[in-house]
């Protein structure tokens, strides 16, 4: 049997794309849908890894397992980093993705392509039952499109375009996507640590 983690998240999209990207390690992962427990996080810290820091910790507390969560955002440079720690949230606490995405373009309604950069962060914290814990930070650079494309992926995917490859993230495919997305650069500097917390020598 392969090594147990716990993902902090109830996001099926997010526990689709990990699952995809740590497909080669020899681990079972789960996620807060798997056990029947209220699983709450506030997060109302002032960082992407302060977010993911009290996702894992609680979920290694409850689940007695290794756990691993994340917390991701996008930063636009003329919003001066904007919606960036409330980018669920951005159009209130219960906004969908296309109220959140509908919100940030109109926000850049007549700003110019060089004037819309932005960037996707991914902060990982992985947590051991005993409270040990580290992070991991991944970033991907785009512009804001004006009008959004694609039907893949969550979030802000429609309208983050990456120039070079003439796409948004929502028109590239899952394996496109995993081979410059921010959280794929941060899975990238996680899996070294990976072994400190499942030591060879423990019995499964």
């Amino acid at each position: 049997m392969g090594k147990k983690i716990v993902l902090g998240t109830r996001n099926a999209g997010k526990v689709a794309e990990f699952q995809r990207l740590l497909a080669d390690e020899d681990i079972v992962l789960l996620s807060w849908r798997d056990y029947d427990y209220p699983f709450s996080v506030v997060e109302d810290g002032n960082s992407f890894w302060e977010n993911a820091r009290k996702k894992a910790e609680l979920t290694a507390r409850i689940t007695g397992e290794v756990a691993i969560a994340d917390d991701s955002g996008l930063e636009v440079r003329y919003l001066n980093g904007k919606p960036g720690v409330f980018s669920a949230r951005y159009a209130g606490p219960e906004a969908t993705d296309e109220e959140n995405n509908a919100k940030l373009l109109q926000q850049l309604k007549g700003v110019p392509e060089d004037k819309r950069q932005a960037r996707f962060v991914c902060a990982i914290v992985i947590c051991s039952p005993s409270g040990e814990w580290e992070w991991v930070e991944g970033e991907c650079w785009g512009i804001i499109a004006e009008v959004p494309r694609g039907e893949n992926g969550f979030g802000y995917d429609p309208v983050f375009l990456v120039p070079e490859m003439g796409k948004t993230f929502a028109e590239l495919s899952p394996e496109e996507k995993n081979q410059i997305s921010h959280r794929s650069r941060a899975i990238e500097k996680l899996r070294p640590l990976l072994g400190k917390y499942f030591p060879k020598n423990r019995e499964d």
